[in-house]
């Protein structure tokens, strides 16, 4: 179980990180810019939802390997080729943006419950559910309040409602199922609903259209 724990955190990590630095690559940041986005849309979440839970200090500054790995994904999408290689494709840009994020989303979605699960003794549904969603979406908030954009989650193909129903899935799986099908299944269905709503331009309906 902790070995795949780590490896669902390290994935998490990774498409985060990479989701990140790609915002700072659109936003033309310079190396510093663009791996401390890529940090902080990885690692964000999860201090959000310790400190939440009274973990303290957050498992980031407890165990730096999550940030370390953040860094260095980052600073290797600064390289000068996979800069060009991305940025000068705006459907291949998009696509990875889209998978990243969504990858990102559900499994730091499931490691939130997971988390909350060990650490706090007879946890309510509205617990487990917040902190991960908290854990899903905090990195993506802060990625998009320092790049100066609308918060992701208010705006783009219901983006927090699949962290929802992904942790919602995993917490009520936890038990009968079992720990890993239930945060395999969490993941899953959050990024075949980022997927199917990016395709079908699936939207929360807003203020002007009402």
């Amino acid at each position: 179980m902790d070995t795949f724990i780590l490896i669902i955190n390290l994935v998490g990590t990774v498409a985060f990180a990479v989701s990140g630095a790609l915002t700072g690559l659109r936003k033309n940041m310079d190396v510093f810019g663009v791996c401390i986005l890529g940090l902080t849309t990885a690692v964000g979440g999860g201090v959000i939802r310790d400190v939440i839970l009274g973990l303290t200090p957050p498992a980031t500054f407890r165990d730096p390997t999550c940030a370390a790995l953040a860094l260095v994904t980052s600073a290797i999408i600064f390289l000068p080729q996979i800069r060009r290689l991305l940025m000068h494709n705006p459907d291949r840009y998009n696509l990875l943006m889209l998978w990243m994020d969504s990858l990102g989303l559900g499994a730091f979605s499931v490691v939130g419950v997971q988390i909350a699960y060990q650490h706090v003794t007879s946890p309510t549904l509205f617990l487990l559910v917040f902190v991960g969603v908290v854990t899903g979406v905090g990195g993506g908030v802060l990625r998009d309040l320092m790049a100066c954009d609308m918060p992701y989650i208010f705006v783009r193909h219901v983006y927090a409602t699949a962290s929802l129903a992904g942790a919602l899935t995993c917490a009520l799986l936890w038990y009968p199922a079992g720990s890993v099908a239930a945060m395999l299944a969490g993941i899953a269905l959050v990024v075949v609903i980022r997927c199917l709503s990016a395709h079908f331009r699936w939207n929360l309906p807003r203020a002007k259209e009402l």
